[in-house]
């Protein structure tokens, strides 16, 4: 019985044919055609549904006889399977299949229901949300990589920031935070993350504990992070829709050359598309409702937040720093030395011991490695006298055995400015003492040559830690600070009025201690014998300055 059918049994009745008649000319059973005019005469009445089907009627089983013996199983063991329960029955008496058992028990399990989810909305300059999302995009120069999408958007109007990156690092996430500000022109009172490590350490009993270096970034721009709970993504649905919104009108259909022609093109469409769309829920767009917001959010400091990284690089023999690897040029004159390097968005700058800047450099493009950044200032002069006093200046400030064993590399090698070079640069790997053993012994056998330094250290030296070719390079600043004592020592007789009684003698009392000394005056009295020589009292109990040989001393 189909729809088309049901209405031509209608029309003809309405045409005064007989339901045996209809029955006759469509080839089916009076009591179909019965069926269906009495239902559409109901429907005409008493305005019934047509589509409601009729209710089903199950049919009895071999299996209803154990329906409480399953609920009550279900009921002590929640989590109790289809095949131990059919186990059960089995013993039982039950000798049916366990298809039928699998079938049941589905039915009766009790299954939570989903909780709904419930649309909020917040007041202007609130809330914002933030999230990474990745992607594997083939680029036509590059070829297949894996890239990061972050996405900070305002709750109240929707716009947002969006800039794909290479890593989802702390430096990365706190760069594209003061990039985002920027371009909304100002910081919601609250951000919502899921449980990314470079916001939340971990979950306590007393709640998540956040990175303490991402609150002081949160500090310096007066917002505060929130957490979503764990496994619960809805909580910042606004950004997690706004990744499906990119995938289909963003990626869908498009291809890019390199990264930055992605950034490029994802920044036109932002500006062009996704800002001045109406927006779904808001029915307004989203520019639009920013310039409304834009005056409650948190306004932006006057200094932005230092995002920079800063590590510990040891100058190569080449005069390299390796930065990802690539590789920056420093003057050649810090050779095996481990310097300061501060990276930023897009400069690398080099420290030197005393932390001034002695190298700067545009940071190479990203996704290629081996590259070099050289500066030819970086490099020996050309002068072999200049060259030869800077070799002359950087081993007379490792000791006069090193100066020593350089007037030997010198007198005796040909090219013994590139040996003294190399041999600077094995400083960085061996510790100070086992490095100035290695040429003294050299010196002593005459032994002048890189060659022969190699071989003293490899069979009586281990090479060091990066932990500690960092102390020895802090312990040498430490000491420069330390050799002088800036305080001298105070005699203790400055110190004898703090052993005086708070409030004085103490009162006499009635008892047979009338002729006993105060309280406290065998303790004034023995005071300088105990803590040390010092001049005699005064009978204040306080010493006598004039008696004290360091009255001159500053205290």
């Amino acid at each position: 019985m189909t729809e088309d059918m049901r209405n031509e049994i209608i029309r003809r009745r309405q045409q005064g044919t007989s339901q045996r008649r209809i029955a006759q000319d469509l080839g089916v059973a009076r009591a179909a055609v019965h069926d269906v005019l009495q239902r559409w005469a109901a429907e005409r009445a008493q305005g019934a549904p047509a589509s409601l089907p009729r209710p089903s009627v199950r049919r009895p089983s071999v299996l209803d006889a154990y329906d409480d013996a399953m609920r009550q199983f279900l009921s002590r063991y929640p989590d109790m399977t289809a095949v131990r329960i059919h186990e059960e029955l089995r013993r039982q008496g039950f000798t049916g299949h366990y298809s039928i058992v699998r079938d049941r028990v589905r039915q009766l399990r009790a299954t939570p229901a989903a909780e709904p989810v419930v649309r909020f909305e917040t007041v202007m300059g609130a809330q914002a949300q933030m999230d990474y999302s990745s992607y594997d995009i083939d680029f036509v120069a590059e070829g297949r990589r894996r890239v990061h999408l972050f996405s900070y958007v305002l709750s109240y109007s929707r716009r947002s920031y969006l800039h794909f990156v290479e890593a989802q690092d702390l430096p990365t996430t706190l760069r594209e935070h003061v990039r985002a500000f920027a371009h909304l022109g100002g910081v919601a009172a609250h951000c919502l993350y899921d449980n990314m490590k470079v916001v939340v350490l971990r979950h306590g009993d007393e709640g998540p504990l956040y990175n303490p270096k991402f609150l002081a970034f949160a500090s310096h721009y007066g917002f505060a992070p929130r957490a979503c709970r764990v496994r619960r993504s809805q909580t910042k649905g606004k950004v997690e829709r706004h990744f499906h919104y990119v995938e289909s009108n963003f990626l869908n259909g498009r291809t890019f050359r390199t990264l930055e022609h992605l950034n490029e093109m994802l920044q036109g469409w932002l500006a062009n598309v996704a800002d001045v769309r109406v927006h779904r829920e808001t029915r307004q767009r989203p520019v639009d409702r920013h310039a409304e917001e834009r005056p409650h959010l948190l306004p932006l400091p006057a200094t932005p937040y230092d995002v920079s990284v800063v590590e510990y690089r040891v100058v190569d023999v080449e005069g390299f720093v390796a930065w990802r690897q690539n590789l920056y040029s420093v003057p050649w004159r810090h050779i095996g030395q481990a310097l300061a390097v501060r990276v930023n968005a897009a400069t690398l700058i080099v420290y030197g011991p005393q932390f001034d800047e002695i190298a700067r450099h545009d940071l190479l493009a990203s996704g290629v490695s081996g590259q070099r950044c050289l500066h030819k200032s970086h490099r020996p002069s050309a002068d072999p006298r200049q060259h030869e006093a800077a070799l002359r200046q950087r081993f007379a400030e490792l000791g006069p055995v090193a100066q020593r064993f350089l007037d030997g590399l010198l007198r005796e090698q040909r090219y013994g400015k590139e040996q003294a070079a190399k041999v600077l640069a094995l400083h960085s790997t061996y510790t100070r003492a086992d490095w100035l053993a290695a040429l003294e012994r050299a010196v002593r056998f005459g032994a002048f040559s890189l060659a022969a330094v190699e071989r003293i250290l490899a069979t009586q030296a281990k090479p060091k830690s990066p932990l500690e070719t960092l102390a020895d390079r802090e312990r040498q600043r430490l000491a420069e600070h330390l050799c002088d004592n800036p305080v001298s020592p105070r005699p203790t007789a400055d110190y004898q009025h703090l052993m005086e009684p708070p409030h004085g003698p103490p009162q006499e009392t009635p008892s047979n201690q009338d002729n006993a000394p105060p309280a406290g005056a065998d303790a004034r009295a023995d005071a300088p014998t105990r803590l040390g020589t010092g001049p005699d009292p005064s009978p204040d109990g306080r010493s006598d300055p004039s008696a004290s040989p360091d009255t001159d001393r500053p205290t």
